[in-house]
C-alpha cells in the first residue's frame, strides 16, 4: 500500500549546521559561534560547515535528483538581523530569497523554521531568552522574514525543540548558552511560548501565500510493552503526565495546543497552572496552528519490572552511532498519541539516524544500517496511516552530514556524505534508496 497523494517526502537542514559564511556578507556571531569553544569536540564550529550558503544551488540539483518533494531548513536570525532587532542585512536575506525561489523552480516545497537554537550574540547579550522583550523582538525578526519569503513559502515553523535550546541548555548545560540555572527554566519557558505566539500572529497577518503553521518540539513518547489496552494507558501516561519536564512533551506542548499548563509540569515549575499567564497571555500562546511538528529518533521504555534494562533496550540491543536505541514503532506510538491528545495532522519534521559512513575503496557510501533503520521506522509510520491518523509528511534528518553541535563533525546523519576537507558531496546507497521509496510513494517498502 503506498502512502497518501501529496505526501510530503522529505529531509531537512537547519542554519548554523550546513551554511557556512560564519563571516560573509553582514552575517553577525550568535551564540554558538561565541559559547561554545570549550564545549564541542575539537573546538570545531559552523564557520564552514557545508558550506551551503555557497553550494544551495548545487544542493538543489541534488534534492531534485532525489525526488524530494519538501525542503525543511531553518533561517540564520543573526544572518538576516545581526543585531537582532532594527537593521535589516539585505545580503543575507537574498540569500534565502533566492534559495526559496530555487526550490519553487525545482519543484520542491520550501519549509522554513523561523528558530533552530542560533540566537544572535547580540540578543543574548541583552538576556537573550530571559529577557522579557525575547516575544517582541522575536516577532520583528518574523515579520522581516515573513515579507520577504512568503510568496514562496505556504509552511512555517516558529520553533525547534524548545525542550533542547531551553530544556538542556538553561539546565544541565548541554547546549549554547550552556547554563545550569534551575531558576532560568520558568521566566524562558514564559518568553518562549509567548515569542511562539506573537510569531504565530505575525505570519497570520503577513503572509501572502495562506500559511500552514506549526513548531518542531520534540520529547519522549514512550513505547507500550504490549499493546493490551493497560500497558498502552500506562505508556501514553508517562508521556503526558510522568515524563513532564521542560524536556518533556507537555511542558511546552500543553499551552501551545490545549491552552492549559499540564498539572505535573505546572507542580515541577512550582506554581499553580493557572498563574503562568494572563487570559490574555493565553489566548496568545494557544494562537490556532494548522499541523503538529515532531521530531522523533526513538521510543522511550517503559521500566521493566526486576530488571536493569527498560522497554526499548535488551542486553546488546541494536544502538545507533548516538548511541541512541533504534525503536522501529516509534514513529507508530509517536503520531498515534500526540494525534489523539493534540487533535491535528502530524508532520513527521526529523526523524533519521547517525552511521559510521566513510567512502570506501569504491568511491561509494554504503550504509544499510540506515536502509534499514528507515525503512522500518516508515512501516510504523504506515501502520499509523492505515488506522486512520493523519500524517502529512515525512522529513529525514539530515540531507547532509553537518556540524552535530557538541559533537562536532565526528556524527554523521546525512543520506548524502560531505568531504570537510574538499566539501564533495557523495550520494550514500540510503539516498538512492529513499529516491526509490519517493518515487513509488511507499509502495516499495
Amino acid at each position: 500500500m503506498s502512502f497518501p497523494e501529496h505526501f510530503l517526502w522529505g529531509a531537512a537542514t537547519a542554519a548554523y549546521q550546513v551554511e557556512g559564511a560564519g563571516d560573509e556578507d553582514g552575517r553577525s556571531s550568535c551564540i554558538w559561534d561565541v559559547l561554545a569553544p570549550g564545549h564541542v569536540s575539537h573546538d570545531e564550529t559552523g564557520l564552514v560547515a557545508c558550506d551551503h550558503y555557497h553550494r544551495f544551488r548545487e544542493d538543489i540539483r541534488l534534492m531534485k535528483l532525489l525526488g524530494l518533494k519538501s525542503y525543511r531548513f531553518s533561517v540564520s536570525w543573526s544572518r538576516v538581523m545581526p543585531e537582532g532587532t532594527g537593521e535589516v542585512n539585505q545580503k543575507g536575506l537574498d540569500f534565502y530569497i533566492d534559495l526559496v525561489r530555487e526550490l519553487r523552480a525545482a519543484g520542491i516545497e520550501p519549509m522554513v523554521t523561523l528558530y533552530h537554537w542560533d540566537l544572535p550574540y547580540a540578543l543574548y547579550l541583552k538576556g537573550g531568552w530571559l529577557n522579557p522583550e525575547s516575544p517582541e523582538w522575536f516577532a520583528q525578526y518574523t515579520a522581516v522574514v515573513v515579507k520577504a519569503l512568503s510568496p514562496w513559502v505556504r509552511y512555517w515553523m516558529t520553533i525547534n525543540e524548545p525542550q533542547c535550546f531551553i530544556g538542556i541548555s538553561y539546565k544541565g548545560a548541554v547546549h549554547a548558552p550552556f547554563l545550569d540555572e534551575p531558576t532560568s527554566l520558568l521566566p524562558a519557558t514564559r518568553n518562549v511560548l509567548l515569542a511562539h505566539g506573537r510569531s504565530v500572529q505575525v505570519i497570520r497577518s503577513l503572509a501572502a501565500l495562506p500559511p500552514q503553521i506549526g513548531l518542531a518540539p520534540c520529547g519522549a513518547v514512550f513505547e507500550p510493552v504490549s499493546e493490551s489496552p493497560a500497558d498502552v494507558e500506562a505508556a501514553r501516561a508517562e508521556t503526558f503526565e510522568g515524563s513532564v519536564g521542560p524536556s518533556g512533551v507537555s511542558w511546552w506542548c500543553d499551552p501551545i495546543f490545549l491552552g492549559r499548563a499540564n498539572p505535573a509540569a505546572a507542580a515541577q515549575m512550582g506554581i499553580d497552572p493557572g498563574e503562568l499567564f494572563t487570559p490574555e497571555q493565553w489566548q496568545l500562546v494557544s494562537q490556532k496552528l494548522d499541523f503538529f511538528g515532531f521530531n522523533i529518533y526513538q521510543a522511550a521504555g517503559m521500566p521493566l519490572a526486576d530488571s536493569p534494562y527498560t522497554g526499548n533496550t535488551a542486553c546488546g540491543s541494536p544502538i545507533t552511532a548516538m548511541d541512541w536505541p533504534i525503536t522501529p514503532n516509534a514513529l507508530y506510538w509517536a503520531v498515534r498519541f500526540l494525534q489523539e491528545r493534540y487533535r491535528l495532522p502530524v508532520l513527521i519534521t526529523e526523524n533519521g539516524m547517525a552511521n559510521t559512513d566513510f567512502v570506501m575503496l569504491g568511491g561509494a557510501v554504503h550504509d544499510p544500517q540506515r536502509i534499514d533503520y528507515t525503512h522500518r521506522y516508515l512501516l510504523g509510520l504506515r501502520r499509523a496511516i492505515d488506522e486512520g491518523y493523519r500524517v502529512l509528511g515525512y522529513t529525514y534528518w539530515s540531507l547532509f552530514d553537518n556540524y552535530e553541535w557538541t559533537f562536532g563533525y565526528s556524527r554523521r546523519f546525512g543520506l548524502i556524505y560531505v568531504d570537510y576537507a574538499t566539501q564533495q558531496r557523495t550520494l550514500k546507497d540510503s539516498a538512492y534508496w529513499y529516491a526509490d521509496v519517493i518515487r513509488t510513494n511507499g509502495r516499495n517498502l
